[in-house]
Order: structure tokens, then sequence, then C-alpha cells
């Protein structure tokens, strides 16, 4: 459990399946958020990811923020944040 946020250590994603080592699953999970700023750069949400806690740190413009555990409760609360409906399959 993590001692900032209270989640449990997170198991991995799909994406980090490949990485042999903790550098390289650091590494893939930099890169995962790299292309999620990519999805994000529309929705006025930016997604971050220190390496240091299990989860994704979502922000808004407006000063709103949250850590989200898995990709999954991403979408919900980038619907949430920005007030309006976004499907990252619709870019």
């Amino acid at each position: 459990m993590c001692g900032s946020c209270g989640f449990p250590a997170a198991p991995g994603h799909w994406t980090e399946a490949g990485a042999a080592t903790p550098h390289e699953r650091l590494r893939e999970r930099f890169r995962r958020v790299q292309v999620l700023q990519k999805v994000l750069d529309q929705s006025g949400v930016t997604a971050h990811d220190g390496g240091v806690i299990p989860g994704i740190q979502v922000m808004s413009l407006s000063g709103g923020q949250t850590i989200v555990p898995d990709l999954e409760a991403l979408w919900a609360e980038v619907k949430k944040l920005s007030g309006q409906v976004f499907d990252p399959l619709d870019l």
C-alpha cells in the first residue's frame, strides 16, 4: 500500500508485459503517460505519472485533480473533470 495515496501496489499494466527489469517497467509507465498526454490534448485535462505512486494523476485546467488506479478509471475522471463526454476512440 502506498503511504502517499493509499492505493495498493499496482500489479502492472499489460503494456509493461515485456519489461524484464523495474527500470524498464518504469520507462514503460512514462511512455504510456506520454501517449495519454497526446490523447488528452483536446480535453483540457492532463495526466502525470511520476513513477513514485501506483496510479496516474489527472489534473484539469481549473485546478481539480485526483489519482486514478488504472486507465478505465482515467476515462471516467476525464469526463468528470472536463465536464464533457470523452471517448479516446473518437480522435
